[in-house]
């Protein structure tokens, strides 16, 4: 994000889940990702995800038949992080982290990489354990806010945050079809009044047009299902899928047009 700070853009950030639509697919479509996105953002995918759209919902089944363990994510971020400067954050349901070990997978996923971890079903009156071990291993622990926390609550989870503040976008679940929040660029400023970590917009950015608004308030703006969309669609060339929705939403943040947020 200071990267693209320094060429006065927002920055961008593509998720795909872990071994979707294959192991060995999957890493060549992250690989490509990384190319034209700042930061790449690894999915643990979990049949139960309370925030997932259908396209996510749909890829993380793939991904569990095709045999998703914790141990792709951490190998597939060293592949990654080996040849890519571009910087690993994971995003991951609380089940899979708590079966896992807080311990064993902020270790792992440091090892592997992975600058930061969000959890978005973890509330912050039970997230202690997991901020602690987060931090123990030098990871961000990244917290998911909307509009709609009370004052009060919002103040207490931006405090605990580490890394960044991931702010939704949107009303919906991800990939949804409904306009960028009107409210968004408000609640952005507020966030902004609370901390100084950069703040992320994602949850229901689907066209380019969309992150062009959302990064007019935000650091980072995140796309996701609009990438497992446009690999289903071109079953036949996922990978060259995925790199092309990663070229034109780097394209649209790149216009002179796009502000920094210092």
């Amino acid at each position: 994000m200071e990267a693209a700070q320094a060429q006065n853009r927002c920055a961008l950030a593509t998720y795909l889940p872990i071994c979707y639509p294959s192991r060995l697919t999957g890493m060549d479509a992250l690989h490509l990702l990384a190319q034209d996105a700042d930061v790449v953002e690894l999915g643990v995918p979990y049949a139960g995800g309370v925030l997932d759209g259908p396209d996510i919902q749909e890829a993380s089944r793939t991904a569990l038949a095709a045999g998703f363990t914790m141990a792709d994510l951490f190998s597939q971020a060293r592949e990654l992080s080996a040849s890519s400067p571009t910087a690993l954050m994971a995003m991951s349901y609380w089940q899979p982290v708590h079966s896992f070990g807080l311990r064993p997978f902020a270790e792992e996923a440091a090892a592997a990489g992975i600058s930061g971890v969000l959890i978005p079903d973890l509330p912050i009156e039970e997230a202690g354990p997991w901020r602690e071990a987060a931090a123990s291993a030098g990871l961000a622990a990244v917290p998911l806010v909307s509009p709609r926390t009370r004052p009060d609550r919002l103040a207490r989870i931006v405090t605990a945050a580490t890394g960044m503040v991931y702010a939704s976008a949107t009303d919906g679940v991800s990939g949804n079809a409904q306009p960028i929040s009107p409210r968004l660029p408000g609640f952005i400023a507020q966030l902004r009044s609370l901390t100084s970590l950069p703040v992320a917009a994602g949850i229901g950015i689907s066209t380019p047009a969309q992150a062009r608004h959302a990064a007019a308030s935000a650091d980072l703006v995140v796309v996701g299902s609009a990438v497992i969309r446009r690999m289903q669609a071109r079953p036949r060339a996922q990978v060259a899928a995925a790199a092309a929705v990663a070229r034109d939403f780097a394209a649209a943040l790149r216009t002179p047009s796009t502000p920094s947020h210092p």
